[in-house]
């Protein structure tokens, strides 16, 4: 066996976005952040992330709350400690591509109210779809991190992974993290792919799990040792589950080693205190549903993420066909392979997800396709890493036209449309942005906030006439 690495790991702290976007659907409120800033301040941690993902669209939609006014809170209140993002490429934090002047207009808003690092990535690691968010980012004075989505497959060989590692880091992004969104990376691989990447990089490599099949805390271990340079973890309350491996476990498995992190535990424990009470009242009140809190071996039988399998069930639940569940996760990886065997991550996974239980309910595989499917055979997402079977193609979009190109060459700039289309509601340079990313969440957001507003003013001049008492 080849010499440990000896070193301290970093770890990213999640707790502020992805662990309770895993577990509690992104609901936790910028006012409950806020009181215990100061204190994960003091940790040390490598960075906190804290925005992007679906922090962005759920603080419109459901909390009502404007996430540019809550990064700024955040920067405020964490003197110390480096603010991450995740942005997902040419798609932004949306679903669809933006053309580049609107994608460099949101890095620069992002990196001027108070982030870092922006962790970049692709649903089909097309490189071509993150070479603008990089470029904006070192621009900006930014850390540029590409995110790698971990999948398996013929295609995914050690060779690949090498490959675009070399080429992350002549594309002048700083660091590269491997993305497991579905928990399929298993210890010993993760030790072959640690090791390959730093064979193949000088950049830092750093690793994002879920600890949905059960088996992250010791693919963290075998990933430091290694040679990983940063983990990904949750404080203890919203960890394990859907969510990242507990941080003071980590924490105390590595004490006393070479990778000793020099975490405080006695701070950390005063952390998770404050966390725990939030998690059981997520608990009583079905935010926290305790099916995700399991283990689901399920992911690494199938190789399906944890989401795309629940999406599946409800969707043969809705067409009362339960009893083809076994030949729909049977179609899954027929239908991937046809597509050119694309990582299973949003939204190429709810594509192909989708696309299974149509062609088993039709009967016929391909007799009906979604307006997403015919986008992705055509191109419109990039380029995956094998070709698509091109009788497939022929049936799902016949003689239509393929995009070779990278998808966002063929889009107009869009920033200056933006701006006319929502000027009458403007308040802020960034409003156009979350405008951008979600028209319709926006307005309706906009026009509450006006309501707010209107509502405080006229408060204000009720207290100044004397109907209430100062």
């Amino acid at each position: 066996m080849a010499e440990v690495v000896k070193k301290p790991v970093g770890i990213t702290e999640t707790i502020l976005r992805d662990a309770h976007q895993s577990l509690i659907a992104t609901r936790m409120p910028t006012e409950f952040m806020l009181p215990i800033a100061e204190k994960m301040d003091k940790v040390g941690y490598h960075s906190v992330e804290c925005w992007g993902g679906a922090t962005f669209d759920a603080s419109l939609r459901f909390l009502k709350e404007d996430p540019w006014e809550r990064l700024r809170k955040l920067r405020s209140a964490f003197k110390n400690t480096k603010l991450q993002m995740l942005l997902r490429g040419q798609n932004i934090l949306g679903y669809s591509h933006y053309a580049d002047d609107v994608v460099e207009y949101f890095v620069q808003k992002s990196i001027s109210n108070g982030i870092d690092i922006i962790r970049i990535f692709d649903c089909l690691n097309d490189l071509r779809n993150m070479e603008t968010s990089v470029k904006a980012t070192k621009k900006e004075g930014g850390h540029a991190q590409i995110a790698l989505a971990y999948t398996l497959g013929d295609a995914y060989t050690e060779e690949y992974w090498m490959d675009i590692a070399k080429r992350i880091e002549d594309m002048g992004a700083d660091s590269i993290c491997i993305k497991d969104m579905a928990g399929l990376l298993v210890p010993y691989e993760a030790d072959r792919l640690v090791r390959a990447l730093k064979s193949a990089t000088k950049l830092p490599i750093q690793l994002h799990t879920h600890y949905t099949s059960g088996v992250a805390s010791m693919t963290y271990l075998k990933a430091v040792e290694a040679g990983v340079d940063v983990i990904d973890c949750a404080m203890s309350p919203l960890s394990m589950g859907t969510s990242q491996p507990a941080t003071e476990v980590m924490v105390e498995t590595l004490k006393g080693t070479p990778f000793d992190t020099g975490y405080d535990q006695e701070l950390l424990a005063e952390i998770a205190d404050y966390f725990r009470p939030y998690r059981e009242e997520c608990l009583a009140n079905g935010l926290l549903n305790p099916k995700v809190m399991g283990v689901n071996i399920k992911t690494l039988l199938y190789q399906v993420p944890g989401g795309m399998l629940s999406n599946m069930v409800s969707q043969l639940k809705e067409q009362n066909a339960e009893d083809k569940y076994d030949e729909v996760l049977a179609e899954i990886p027929r239908v991937r392979k046809d597509f050119g065997e694309p990582p299973l991550v949003t939204p190429s996974s709810q594509i192909v997800g989708t696309q299974a239980v149509m062609n088993v309910l039709m009967g016929e595989r391909y007799k009906m396709a979604t307006g997403q499917t015919k986008d992705l055979v055509s191109g419109k997402y990039g380029a995956t890493i094998k070709p698509m079977n091109e009788e497939v193609r022929k049936k799902i979009i016949g003689d239509g036209e393929v995009i070779t190109c990278r998808p966002a060459d063929l889009i107009e700039p869009q920033l200056e449309k933006f701006e006319a289309e929502m000027k009458e509601w403007k308040q802020q340079d960034e409003d156009v942005l979350s405008y951008a990313l979600f028209p319709q969440v926006a307005l309706d957001f906009f026009k509450y906030r006006q309501a707010q507003q209107t509502k405080v003013d006229m408060t204000k001049a009720d207290s100044a006439n004397g109907a209430y008492p100062v």
